[in-house]
């Protein structure tokens, strides 16, 4: 059985938990302890005690030791790839290259660590100083999703350690295996006992306990909507520090100037890879009505070509629905399209293979209304819908009518249109050319609307979310 980790020592839970692949229910990944909420508060007191600890490490020991977890994860990247995509069902090279990102972010960190600045100032005042600081925000609750389940944990642990801060990290309870692998790594990292935490265990128990502790200062968190909104209300209201991570209904802008092969393949690598099962994912193809219909037929083709199956077996394009609620959503969903009036051109069905799993094709939705519910709520699945435009301003009016504005893309050879999308569509990501999902970790991640709150993550951004400014006034 795999343990929980807390102030150093690997311990056992309340319960535990199968840990099931989704391309083939037979496969049991791993046994995982579940933590309750006593765990939960001997994790925050551990964190509590050995944060100041970590602190006053040098800035030279904490890159190194994030150098090292860099290091031992890019050189295992291939055994963990693996196993991420066992228990998620990421085909292998997609797993393989998260695992690959997530030993980039801690390399990148590390670097960070070494670069944290201050600003020394002439007061308005005769003979005095000013000393602007950065300091560690303290504890910090990590709460992530299932779908990259090694990357997201390494864009928001490895900035808060390089920070100084210590780290109570819960992941979902879908993907356990990959958490508790990342975890080991980080415990034989030379840290101070206490300074990094794994909790195993259910939302409601594990993650309501660290959103409800005064000793937990900070909270990043990448989920739903609904339950960023429950962490606003449970989290908000001790004014801890919060960065969320929502979700999106991202649009892919096609017009009649764009070159189809690139849009094709823009759409379908950010539709359908990865399952869909991203929160950057391209699910609203906004076209104009010049390039419709060659469009459409393209995209039809390209999906035909796609090849559904285990994660594991070579050649596969698309690996299996994470879990049976996902699967079911997504099929409720394409029934859902149907009742709306929208035509399905593709896919959208269960599929049989050689071993049980939540396997279905990606569906394409045409003809379909920008007010219909499948091109306003967030499936997080590979289904996709098809709108068609007049012209360049209804588009962008389309792309911009839902509650989320994460990613947004265009595929146009107009210099003066993609211009003005970069500048008007309501998005904290355009992409120009290139598909929605597919971003780089060393520049700033997150939306506008309901897709975010709070400061940007990844890259030096992260700065702003995992340490305070002092303001120090000194009279020479």
């Amino acid at each position: 059985m795999n343990k929980n980790l807390i102030a150093g020592n690997w311990c056992e839970g309340r319960s535990v938990r199968e840990n099931i692949n989704p391309s083939d229910l037979s496969d049991i990944v791993g046994i995982y302890a579940q933590a309750d909420a006593e765990d939960t508060q001997r994790a925050i007191e551990a964190a509590t005690r050995a944060q100041p600890i970590w602190a006053a490490y040098s800035s030279q020991q904490r890159a190194d030791a994030l150098d090292r977890i860099g290091t031992e994860i890019l050189q295992r990247q291939t055994e963990l790839g693996e196993l991420l995509a066992r228990e998620e069902g990421k085909v292998l090279p997609e797993a393989i290259a998260e695992v690959s990102r997530a030993g980039h972010i801690f390399k990148f960190f590390a670097g960070e660590a070494m670069r944290v600045t201050g600003e020394h100032l002439d007061s308005v005042r005769s003979g005095i100083e000013v000393d602007i600081l950065r300091q560690p925000v303290g504890v910090v609750g990590i709460i992530t999703p299932w779908n990259f389940p090694i990357a997201i944990p390494a864009w928001k642990i490895a900035p808060a350690l390089a920070y100084g801060n210590s780290v109570v990290f819960k992941p979902a309870d879908l993907v356990p295996g990959s958490a508790w692998a990342l975890a080991d790594i980080i415990h034989r990292s030379s840290l101070p006992d206490g300074t990094f935490n794994l909790l195993m265990g259910r939302g409601s128990v594990v993650g309501q306990t660290m959103l409800e502790s005064p000793k937990v200062r900070a909270i990043s968190f990448t989920g739903s909507a609904d339950t960023g909104q429950r962490i606003m209300q449970s989290a908000g209201t001790r004014m801890a520090k919060l960065q969320m991570e929502m979700g999106g209904k991202n649009p892919l802008v096609v017009l009649n100037d764009a070159e189809l092969d690139r849009a094709v393949e823009c759409a379908v690598h950010g539709a359908f890879f990865s399952t869909g099962q991203r929160c950057t994912a391209s699910s609203r193809f906004i076209v104009e009505k010049g390039i419709y219909p060659h469009f459409v037929q393209a995209v039809v083709t390209r999906l035909e070509q796609l090849r559904v199956g285990h994660a594991l077996e070579a050649g596969i394009d698309i690996g299996p629905v994470a879990d049976a609620s996902q699967y079911e959503q997504d099929l409720n969903y394409v029934d859902i399209g149907k009742a709306e009036g929208a035509f399905l051109a593709s896919g959208g069905v269960p599929l049989k293979r050689e071993t049980e799993g939540f396997y279905m094709s990606p569906a394409l939705f045409t003809d379909c209304d920008p007010h219909m519910r499948i091109a306003q709520e967030e499936i997080f699945g590979p289904v996709a819908c098809v709108i068609p435009a007049d012209n360049y301003e209804q588009a962008l009016e389309f792309a911009n009518a839902t509650p989320f504005g994460l990613s947004a893309g265009i595929c146009t050879t107009s210099l003066k249109h993609a211009t003005h999308y970069k500048r008007h569509v309501q998005s904290g990501m355009v992409m120009v050319n290139t598909p929605t999902a597919g971003v780089d970790y060393h520049v700033p991640f997150g939306g506008t609307k309901a897709s975010s709150f709070g400061p940007r993550e990844q890259g030096h951004h992260a700065i702003e979310f995992f340490t305070t400014t002092k303001t120090a006034y000194t009279q020479a």
